[in-house]
């Protein structure tokens, strides 16, 4: 187990499952489970200090009451839902926010459902469904970003339906931004950032380096996270089952010894670039032979006979069944030294 100080989190998995879904050894599996690489979650994660909750991980508070508009609301309804809560100085503060993605994502534990929060939490009325975050989507911009708590999901909804808040406040030394840097209107349109209350005005979090990206051979460093990925962002032209995809890597780590992976779903989502779609990365990336969807070896817990992948022509996380070939291999693995 190798913790990264870099910008990505431990996912939370300790377990690992075939195809299944029955729990394995993870000796030898190649699983997020087995390898549990990322930011070590600190033993307790979260600290209540009245009705509000630090968490120690990534250094946010957030509302202890997980539903402090007790009903769901429009996109634009939840940003001023929070501009006056600042009014009022909630809990005796003016500065909290509407999570940008990468903040309300970072609260996913990958081996708990229902909600998908590790256990213990000191949090109350979280509700297992969609929760709003402060990020729009870059390829459909009167789309905003949102997370499932019931089981970890991130998909985007038109800013017209109605999903729940959780405020936040604070500034993580770990998340990094996530790229967004402009401000849209219900309908889309960009609009002023200032005062909006949204990711394209506040850009909470680790500043991207510049370039981010350095290039040797056939492998890729990115700056930011400290991670080495391949070039060529696929092991084969067709789909392939999740156990496939982990025998590829297995198979490239026989021919060179290099240390392949296949990357945990939080390593997969921390190449996402939130200003950009098809696909969703950064515009300076040096990969080739991009592929629309990509396997983690991060074992979804809601039904463990899937596993999480991402949606990397929009940016989202979700779930592929593992028997299915429909996903490609994106091998990471980390600095040496």
């Amino acid at each position: 187990m190798k913790e990264n100080p870099h910008g990505d989190l431990q996912t939370g998995q300790t377990t690992c499952h075939d195809s299944d879904g029955a729990a394995i050894s993870c000796r030898g599996s190649g699983q997020d489970g087995e390898f549990r690489r990322g930011i070590a979650w600190p033993e307790p994660r979260f600290d209540a200090l009245g009705e509000r909750v630090l968490d120690r991980l990534t250094g946010l508070t957030w509302m202890r009451n997980a539903t402090p508009g007790e009903l769901p609301m429009m996109w634009q309804e939840a940003l001023a839902f929070v501009a006056a809560l600042n009014r009022e100085r909630a809990l005796g503060f003016s500065d909290w926010r509407l999570p940008n993605r990468r903040e309300l994502r970072s609260l996913v534990s990958h081996q708990t459902r229902r909600p998908a929060l590790s256990e213990p939490n000191p949090f109350a009325n979280v509700f297992a469904g969609w929760y709003w975050s402060a990020t729009s989507a870059a390829g459909t911009p009167a789309h905003a970003w949102y997370v499932d708590m019931d089981g970890g999901r991130m998909f985007y909804g038109g800013k017209d339906q109605s999903f729940l808040v959780w405020p936040v406040r604070g500034e993580s030394r770990v998340l990094p931004a996530t790229g967004q840097v402009l401000c849209y209107s219900d309908k889309g349109a960009v609009i002023p950032c200032r005062g909006s209350g949204q990711d394209g005005e506040l850009r909470m979090g680790v500043v991207w380096p510049e370039p981010r990206f350095s290039v040797l051979g056939e492998a890729v460093t990115d700056r930011l996270t400290g991670l080495v990925w391949r070039r060529a962002g696929h092991r084969a032209p067709e789909g392939m089952t999740w156990l496939d995809a982990l025998a590829a890597v297995a198979r490239l780590n026989r021919d060179d010894a290099a240390g392949w992976r296949l990357p945990n779903i939080n390593e997969l989502e921390s190449l996402v670039d939130c200003a950009a779609a098809n696909p969703a990365l950064p515009s300076d990336h040096p990969f080739t032979g991009m592929r629309e969807v990509y396997w983690s070896s991060t074992t979804s817990l809601y039904e463990p006979d899937w596993a999480w992948a991402l949606y990397l022509d929009k940016g989202a996380v979700g779930v592929g069944q593992k028997r299915q070939a429909r996903f490609h291999c994106w091998p990471v693995k980390d600095t040496p030294g």
